[in-house]
């Protein structure tokens, strides 16, 4: 046996030198010249080859049995088991990767109590003490952590001013560091709004020197539009001229100026103005083009720039603007005043990119006070009703009862049938409405001038001339507004295609017609329902919606001829305050409605509503202008007169006379 079992033996030796002897035949001769030890170093060198790919097949066969074991032992394990021992490795991951992981999860305890509503003062404060002790002389250091800038905002919420002092010391080196972290942003934030006076001045002298690479920052920008807010015009003032030249950016005792316009920070520290503007641009293109243009501050500082920029630098930034990006920036009272200017100065194209971007959002802009604005303008300038009907009418008539019932809502419906009036608009929205961008008005101008000399038999370029110079010299709020850049279609023509040509009169009237009672007795749906019932101004609404406009004047008179005692649930009409001068208004400026509302509900019952608010209407029948109206009321109220049981106004009785 031992006999048959050599040869078997030595059979596999003299295969692996077969194996290896062809593999290296260059290296045949010089090992054989060799001695004997060379033949021993000859073998190693010729097994180093393989060496490496058994030794890393050693440990993967043992990782094999291991994981191997780990599988056998796994299956021995239940789910929850296995779910327990995945959450102690995940753990353990945590612990190697996280300093103060143990801190935090101490932390976060204590913060499941303490953010509770309907825990005890003393017990709440107990625990936030207990929480910012453990934290003391860490605090920027976990101050990044999600879970931890979360209990750092709920302790600063609540502790007491003391304890709140003392986070704001040992944050305060740190602060620079943390604006531009995802989690300690909102705490910076928190901080921020409990400071004092004398915490946020020392914050914005602290941001002195990073305003400029903060705001190109996603989040560093929130923290300084946050400052922003808070400061006073002073520190707004600080943040803002620091963006305006490199030598405001590097000496702070340049900023203690008062001035607001950047005109005036230029005459008074006698810088160039080319210097400034290039400093300007190289702050504001950086900002555009990562698309951070919510924030007040921006908006600020890109006015700024468009008042003074000349035509061609002016125009880049509208064309960057006017896009889907100008959204975000109409709800601030710059971000409206640029968007209106894009309006204005873009294109065709342009101004299509900004109204298609508006799609979808409609509703939410229309709401807003100084997003509105932007509406207001698109609506009198633009000159493509098509586009201006499918994108923005179609969606305020969804809506339509929403606008009408809203103070901002309601602006852009009584734009449209009473454009430009004092009454409903202030004068800083007048005055934005006429606002342009003095490089390329200028070059408009000069556009205009060369026409009219090449055109003198033109009389409509002289007409617009002449009511352009008007509207320059005067800031009246004139009804000027259609003669803005680019609205080359008739004002009439365009509210006609949009209001009744679109639907939306219609949509408005009937919404008046159901919702009359309603509409009379609010404080905003009364002048909608004024203006509609009216006719809208120049009668806009006439001929076309006659007959739903008379069965809105049957509507209001039926609420009018409604006794005392019917209407005992709520105030009548003609007795509540802002529906009694509703309807005496209408009395005054619509004779139609005047016969309609006296035959109805007041012819012979003059006296019943002789008083009160009521005696306002009644008496509106004898002050109004037209002279068919007074003669209607004139023989049953004058008794009335002279009884005493009406009483007209020595200024008032006048006209009625005449």
């Amino acid at each position: 046996m031992a006999a048959k079992n050599r040869p078997e033996t030595n059979k596999p030796v003299k295969r692996k030198f077969a194996k290896t002897e062809p593999s290296n035949p260059a290296s045949k001769k010089p090992k054989l010249a060799g001695s004997k030890p060379s033949k021993v170093s000859q073998s190693k060198d010729s097994k180093m080859p393989f060496n490496p790919d058994k030794r890393k097949q050693k440990p993967f066969k043992s990782e094999l049995q291991k994981t191997d074991g780990n599988k056998e032992k796994n299956q021995s394990l239940t789910k929850r088991e296995l779910r327990l021992r995945a959450k102690e490795l995940a753990e353990a991951r945590k612990k190697k990767r996280k300093r103060h992981y143990d801190l935090e999860l101490e932390l976060a305890s204590l913060w499941e109590k303490m953010r509770q509503r309907n825990i005890a003062k003393e017990t709440r404060s107990k625990l936030i003490s207990e929480a910012l002790q453990k934290m003391k002389g860490k605090i920027p250091e976990i101050a990044g952590s999600h879970v931890s800038s979360r209990v750092l905002q709920t302790c600063v919420k609540y502790c007491s001013q003391a304890e709140r002092d003392a986070v704001f010391e040992e944050l305060q080196p740190h602060f620079l560091s943390l604006a531009d972290n995802t989690y300690a942003v909102h705490l910076v934030k928190k901080m921020l709004d409990n400071a004092s006076k004398k915490q946020l001045a020392g914050f914005i002298s602290a941001l002195h020197g990073h305003v400029a690479s903060l705001l190109r920052h996603m989040v560093g920008s929130v923290v300084v539009e946050h400052a922003y807010q808070l400061g006073n015009a002073t520190q707004k003032q600080e943040l803002l001229v620091e963006l305006y030249s490199t030598e405001l950016q590097l000496f702070k005792n340049l900023v203690s100026i008062k001035e607001s316009r950047l005109v005036d920070v230029i005459s008074k520290l006698g810088l160039q103005k080319a210097s400034v503007l290039r400093h300007m641009a190289s702050v504001i293109q950086p900002i555009v083009e990562k698309g951070i243009i919510d924030h007040s501050i921006i908006h600020r500082v890109l006015m700024e720039y468009l008042s003074m920029t000349d035509k061609s630098s002016a125009a880049d930034i509208i064309q960057q603007l006017s896009s889907p990006l100008l959204v975000r920036m109409i709800h601030t009272r710059d971000g409206s005043k640029i968007g209106m200017l894009c309006v204005k100065h873009g294109s065709a194209k342009e101004r299509k990119k900004i109204i298609k971007g508006m799609k979808g959002h409609i509703g939410k802009v229309a709401h807003d006070q100084c997003g509105s604005m932007v509406l207001l303008c698109i609506v009198s300038i633009v000159d493509d009703t098509k586009l201006i009907t499918k994108i923005i009418i179609c969606e305020l008539q969804s809506i339509i009862k929403e606008l009408v019932m809203d103070k901002n809502g309601r602006r852009v419906l009584l734009q449209l049938l009473h454009p430009n009036c004092s009454r409903y608009l202030s004068p800083d929205d007048l005055s934005s409405l006429n606002l342009s961008i003095p490089s390329l008005c200028a070059k408009e101008g000069s556009e205009v001038n060369s026409e009219a000399k090449n055109n003198e038999s033109s009389k409509e370029m002289a007409d617009q001339e002449v009511v352009a110079v008007q509207a320059d010299e005067s800031a009246s709020p004139a009804e000027n507004l259609p003669l803005a850049e680019g609205g080359k279609k008739d004002p009439r023509v365009r509210r006609q295609e949009l209001l009744v040509s679109s639907g939306l009169a219609e949509s408005m009237i009937d919404v008046c017609i159901e919702n009359a009672g309603e509409l009379l007795r609010s404080n905003f749906g009364k002048e909608v329902l004024y203006e509609v019932a009216k006719g809208g101004s120049d009668d806009i609404l006439r001929p076309t919606l006659d007959d739903k406009l008379n069965t809105l004047h049957e509507t209001i008179a039926s609420l009018a001829s409604e006794s005392k005692s019917e209407a005992s649930e709520e105030e009548h009409v003609l007795e509540n305050f802002h529906s009694s001068r509703t309807i005496r208004k209408l009395v005054m400026d619509c004779p139609k409605f005047a016969s309609t509302l006296w035959k109805n509900a007041l012819k012979g019952k003059s006296e019943l509503w002789a008083q009160g608010h009521s005696c306002k209407v009644v008496t509106a029948f004898l002050e109004s202008s037209d002279f068919k109206v007074r003669e209607l009321a004139k023989t049953e109220l004058q008794p009335l007169i002279d009884s005493g049981s009406l009483k007209i106004p020595e200024a008032k009785q006048l006209p009625k006379e005449v």
